[in-house]
């Protein structure tokens, strides 16, 4: 009988560069679920700007969402934290939930490409 090795656990995408088309491309490889809202988001948003103001807020609502759906298993506790929040009837009970939501997302803010 020959011993089998342990499937290995996928890992998780590194973060790309800092700019709007390697996150997309990031996304597009690693996270396509997302690239609909995204290209939504950028046409709305961003595309027919005049300026770059808004590019900053933009990156960083979806450097947050990549880094949450680019690892499946943090992906999964942030859903199952919100269907918890959504079904709760305790008000103390949601808030702390949406606060461990909360330091999730902005906990992403820091994660450096490659990372």
């Amino acid at each position: 009988m020959t011993a089998h090795a342990a499937e290995p656990e996928p890992s998780v995408p590194p973060m790309p560069e800092r700019t709007p088309k390697a996150l997309r491309d990031a996304i597009a490889e690693h996270a396509p679920m997302l690239l609909p809202d995204f290209d939504a988001h950028w046409k709305w948003a961003i595309a027919d700007a005049y300026n770059i103001g808004p590019v900053p807020a933009f990156m960083a609502r979806w450097w947050s969402e990549y880094a949450i759906a680019r690892d499946p298993q943090l992906d999964a506790h942030v859903t199952e934290l919100q269907h918890r929040v959504a079904e709760s009837t305790d008000i103390a009970e949601a808030k702390a939930l949406l606060d461990e939501v909360a330091k999730i997302r902005y906990g992403t803010r820091k994660l450096e490409p490659g990372e």
